[in-house]
């Protein structure tokens, strides 16, 4: 999984779990100017939920189709998730609206089912978001396992190249001396040729004389 798209979730499981604890608090508020402001927080880290659910959206459509399909999914609870947040705010929103004309009556029939409702969506959230929490960290630790058996094996393939190119600079330098002997050795066949050459043409040279000389007795003697 991607570590940008690790990093946007867990972020948001926090934001999530944090918003969630807000809206149960702002629920039992019953100052409407404390309840007033508690409520425009909520909606700043509402407005900084969807800004990390679009990071989350353009990187995982960013990633190769076999992981997007995954990430899309997850996404889409997130969404949901928010979506839940939002209408929370709203009905506490319009709750405070209307607290001029029935203020009373709302705290005594509706905020009992509302707290408890808030309760049990929070209790919802926690859950989720600690289990999406536990799950990052596994996968977290699971990227880290496999970085390390990476890094492993890219030593060891580091290791076997230096071998190699250890094997090769002294192939390289046993040519080099055999290069060396091959030149040398031309150098003595090329002095031998010669030698034998020079031999030759003496030979020649010799038997001509003996030749020639032998003529030259045969003559004199048929002179006489």
């Amino acid at each position: 999984m991607s570590a940008v798209f690790e990093g946007y979730e867990r972020q948001y499981c926090e934001l999530s779990t944090n918003l969630s604890r807000q809206c149960s608090a702002a629920s039992c508020l019953v100052d409407g100017e404390q309840k007033h402001h508690k409520v425009s927080e909520i909606k700043e880290g509402i407005d900084d939920g969807d800004t990390l659910i679009r990071k989350m959206d353009l990187e995982a459509r960013s990633l190769q189709p076999s992981m997007k399909a995954s990430l899309l999914v997850k996404l889409r609870e997130y969404k949901t998730d928010l979506n839940n947040l939002k209408n929370e705010v709203k009905r506490m929103t319009s709750a405070a609206n209307n607290s001029n004309g029935s203020r009373d009556e709302l705290l005594e029939s509706g905020q009992a089912d509302t707290l408890a409702v808030s309760k049990n969506d929070e209790r919802g959230r926690l859950a989720m978001s600690t289990e999406r929490l536990n799950q990052s960290s596994e996968r977290i630790k699971e990227s880290r396992r496999s970085m390390l058996e990476t890094e492993e094996l890219g030593a060891s393939i580091l290791q076997d190249l230096h071998q190699q190119r250890q094997s090769l600079l002294h192939a390289h330098n046993t040519l080099h001396g055999v290069d060396d002997n091959i030149g040398k050795s031309k150098k003595i066949l090329t002095a031998m040729s010669r030698r034998m050459s020079r031999n030759k043409w003496i030979a020649a040279s010799f038997i001509t004389a003996i030749l020639l000389a032998i003529i030259l007795i045969f003559i004199i003697k048929l002179s006489r």
